[in-house]
């Protein structure tokens, strides 16, 4: 774009920014500056399809109103000199009395965030105009229709007034008419409802609704503006992870009518099905009515295939557009249009939101029509996703009570209470009780109860309803339009077909896929995902799904792709054994204080608590063959790949008895004058080795170099399992690790002793056995003296788990259930360091403790085994570091591999770029 297209000059002679664009100026790659919405308009027109012209007001202009609470001193003028050429253009003045332009109002982020800004229809209208445009569509029902939806739209989200008491006074006036639908009312009607919303506007905002039309326009650019930082659009942003900083672009465009008669309408079409993928005519459409009517689901919608038989021209041509778009986006496209007495305009178009299912096929399938390669279609899939797709779902062979059927608008199968309200379903959650919200439809402000609910349920609506779009976008289950259902959200109520009651509190089940609705609890089956990693369904096989297909294709394309390998976080031959079908290639950590559990936990416990060096070498003694044992099933079921095993690394507390609970049994022994000699020995050997915080106490290898022969135990048995392997003809890939390292000498002095034990076994049974040592990053001094720690390591596993704890300050079991819902709300956190890495505190520490290892020893080997390795983030960051694998817990595993392919195939687009 040139220069002068970019920036002006302003009155007093400062270059600045251009902060307004005609609709002919932009294009679809532009959305950090016009947002999503200007963006895809300025494009379609470019493409010369039928948009009602416009002008976008930039991103740029909303953050400096945001950051000094004024618009930009330059934006009245760009704006005035905007609506001067959109007005020549179309004859028209905004809000003349005799010939009215109206003009639409509307947000328009980078990022899709549906219903969460605000939106006005209708500016221009007033008193005077509102008979204007009666004569100028030769139809006074409509312009009255439109006027009430002005006052009624800017009443709540310019003024501020509760949007129910216009909602009331609608239905009011529909009871005294005895009439179900808003259509049915007349003129007259209207204008009484006219004159009932303004003195609602009176009275709740303390001053008339303007009838200025500039007026009008200008209040409501900024309250498009102050929406960003509204309640559910912070909420929606930290719940999809989009940054607060990229301000909303507003776009201003001529008013197309689709309520002006049977001939007249307005829909959404998807260019194929945002639940399924599947290729079609899929949307909504509804006759006489704005745009505004479908998506909030006030109205039910019939299919959009209905539109042949209504308006076929418009029919013909909107498919001929949907073409159009999807191949010039090379994607699943979301169309809104209006068709003004029997000509079609296009309102918007965005790349859809779409289910997990959808997104895997249509991905693939984009693939086969030769629109997409496969590095592109990796980038149309998400491991949160894949990890959706790997979710339960209903027994089909359960006994059901089907009360319903509505849309299948999100696919899942949710089980939970039933609850009316958003509060109630955040309050229920929050105490541990799985909730589906029921509601008649969904609005903006619900979203927080969407967030804590299992599923989604409404009565109205379809696959373009508020609920709907944002319940596919988050991932949840959500059924729509079960017409059946009559939905009294006042008494907490709903009744379904046979007239049984549902009272909040019972128990309710809904199948997203078929969009069945169920009473009581329905059981659920292994997702057919679940079953095709498990290698139960293969596929190509004829029982094997096309979503099992088109998962096993992206997973290919993944694997060919990604440099990082991927291992599991596996403490028995079992976990390895299923982690190997998942995709492992080796365990990244097997943690051997498990397999001190359970039976083996008296042998800890006496040789901890062991007083002379022969009761610790008969514990030991004890222990050897068992842990032997333990790493020969490992060895077996992972041979051929990598096996890292940490040595013990227990918080104390965890193989001691509680000290209350023996103190008590101590008293009582004693009130009874009883024999307790054991439990008093042990009580005073629990009072010695007490620690307030166990989590940075005595344990790893702390413990090691205080337990004399506890590490040498296990090391033995470590190369005496791998040399019993090797002599079965096996291939066992061993790798010691060290955990809780903080100096080099700690290392160093556990590593001689490891060596000398693997020696003396090889001498013994004539083996050789490669046995690489290496340790665990998980302390800040160990990340920060990373150089001097590779002298002693041949390997590095980030313990990202401990690692966020230490850099933080904090103990993970005690802040997440304290403060971190506080800090997620406050935007101190976007999401919890437990869960996504911190890239810039632990992650800078990762980044540079990789660059020192390699920088003393080249050939350092790099992992991770926290549970961030099997976050599809942080595998992102860690493919960036340089690390070579990461390691999870087993059902993560797909993840990680789709992930690291994804990973893999970015970076190598930004090098080509």
């Amino acid at each position: 774009m040139s220069e002068n297209k970019d920036r002006h000059v302003t009155e007093n002679g400062a270059e600045g920014l251009k902060f307004v664009y005609d609709f002919t100026e932009g294009n679809k790659d532009l959305k950090d500056l016009l947002g999503g919405k200007g963006a895809n308009l300025a494009e379609m027109t470019n493409l010369g399809l039928p948009v009602p012209p416009g002008f976008t007001i930039t991103t740029e202009a909303c953050k400096v109103y945001l950051d000094s609470g004024e618009e930009p001193p330059a934006l009245r003028d760009e704006v005035s000199a905007h609506l001067d050429a959109l007005e020549k253009k179309m004859g028209k003045k905004l809000g003349q009395a005799d010939n009215p332009l109206l003009v639409s109002v509307r947000s328009g982020a980078k990022f899709s965030m549906p219903g969460m800004m605000d939106t006005v229809l209708n500016i221009g209208l007033s008193d005077k105009s509102v008979q204007g445009l009666a004569k100028q569509a030769g139809d006074e029902r409509f312009a009255w229709d439109s006027y009430r939806r002005l006052i009624q739209m800017f009443g709540k989200t310019v003024l501020g007034v509760d949007g129910e008491l216009f909602e009331d006074a609608l239905e009011a006036a529909k009871e005294a008419k005895k009439v179900a639908d808003d259509t049915q009312l007349d003129a007259a009607d209207l204008k009484k409802l006219v004159t009932k919303f303004k003195k609602i506007v009176k009275t709740e905002a303390g001053r008339d609704f303007p009838q200025d039309p500039r007026e009008q326009m200008d209040l409501a650019i900024k309250a498009v503006f102050d929406s960003w930082n509204g309640d559910r659009a912070k909420l929606y942003r930290r719940q999809e992870r989009i940054p607060h900083d990229l301000g909303t672009a507003v776009n201003v465009c001529s008013m197309v009518f689709g309520n002006l008669g049977p001939d007249s309408g307005t829909g959404v079409a998807f260019t194929r099905d945002p639940a399924s993928g599947h290729q079609g005519v899929y949307g909504d459409y509804l006759q006489n009515a704005q745009g505004e009517d479908v998506v909030a689901g006030i109205r039910n919608t019939v299919p959009l295939a209905e539109l042949e038989n209504i308006d076929k021209k418009s029919y013909d041509q909107l498919l001929q557009i949907m073409e159009t778009l999807e191949n010039h986006y090379k994607d699943l496209c979301d169309i809104e249009f209006t068709i003004e007495r029997g000509k079609l305009w296009m309102l918007q178009t965005r790349v859809g939101k779409r289910t997990a299912a959808a997104a895997f096929r249509i991905a693939t399938q984009l693939v086969d029509q030769g629109l997409i390669d496969e590095a592109e279609a990796l980038q149309r899939v998400t491991g949160a996703q894949l990890a959706q797709l790997m979710f339960p779902r209903f027994d089909e062979k359960a006994k059901v009570q089907q009360v319903a059927r509505g849309i299948a608008a999100s696919p899942g199968a949710a089980v939970g209470k039933a609850v009316f309200d958003s509060y109630t379903a955040v309050k229920w959650s929050r105490s541990g009780e799985k909730v589906i919200l029921v509601r008649r439809e969904t609005n903006p402000d619900d979203l927080d109860g969407m967030i804590a609910a299992e599923g989604i349920l409404t009565s109205r609506g379809g696959k373009t309803s508020h609920a709907a779009v944002v319940a596919r976008g988050m991932g949840k289950t959500c059924v729509c339009g079960a017409e059946e259902l009559e939905v009294d959200t006042k008494r907490r109520r709903m009744t379904v077909p046979g007239g049984h009651v549902v009272e909040e509190g019972d128990v309710i089940s809904i199948d997203g896929s078929s969009g069945k609705v169920y009473l009581g609890e329905v059981p659920v089956v292994p997702s057919p995902v679940v079953e095709y990693f498990e290698g139960r369904m293969h596929a190509g096989a004829d029982d094997a799904d096309e979503l099992v297909e088109a998962v096993h294709r992206i997973m290919a394309f993944a694997d060919r792709k990604r440099r990082l390998r991927v291992r599991a976080n596996a403490d028995n031959a079992e976990d390895a054994l299923r982690a190997r079908r998942f995709g492992a290639q080796g365990i990244g950590l097997c943690r051997t204080e498990h397999m001190f559990l359970g039976d083996r936990r008296e042998l800890v416990e006496r040789l901890i608590l062991a007083d002379t060096e022969t009761e610790r070498e008969e514990s030991l003694k004890q222990l050897l063959p068992l842990q032997k044992k333990d790493f020969v099933e490992l060895f077996e079921a992972m041979d051929g790949l990598p096996v890292t095993i940490r040595l013990l690394d227990p918080p104390l507390h965890e193989f001691l008895p509680d000290i209350t609970e023996l103190s008590v049994r101590v008293a009582l022994a004693e009130s009874r004058q009883e024999p307790h000699e054991n439990e008093l020995r042990l009580l005073q050997a629990v009072h010695r080795l007490h620690e307030q915080n166990p989590m940075l106490g005595l344990r790893g290898v702390r413990l090691g170099l205080v337990i004399p022969g506890l590490f040498t135990m296990q090391v033995r048995a470590i190369a005496e399992a791998a040399a019993e392997r090797k002599a079965a003809k096996g291939d066992p890939r061993a790798e010691i690790m060290i955990p809780l390292v903080g100096t080099v000498q700690e290392l160093e002095i556990v590593r001689e002793e490891a060596d000398k034990v693997i020696a003396e076994v090889e001498s013994a049974t004539g083996t050789e056995l490669n046995l690489a040592i290496g340790t665990m990053i998980e302390l800040p001094r160990a990340a920060l003296t990373a150089g001097q720690i590779a002298e002693a390591a041949e390997f590095f596993s980030f313990g990202t788990n401990d690692l966020t704890q230490t850099v933080w300050g904090f103990s993970r079991d005690d802040v997440e259930a304290s403060f971190f819902t506080a800090y997620l709300e406050k935007g101190i956190f976007g999401v919890s360091p437990f869960e996504t890495i911190d890239k810039d505190g632990v992650g800078k520490l990762v980044r540079d403790a990789a660059k020192a290892g390699r920088a003393t020893r080249p050939d350092l080997k790099l992992g991770v085994c926290g549970e961030h390795g099997g976050d599809p983030e942080s595998v992102h960051f860690f493919h960036e570091v340089g690390l070579d694998y990461v390691s999870c817990s087993p059902f993560r595993i797909p993840v990680a591999r789709l992930e690291a392919g994804r990973a893999a195939s970015q970076s190598q687009g930004s090098d080509h770029r």
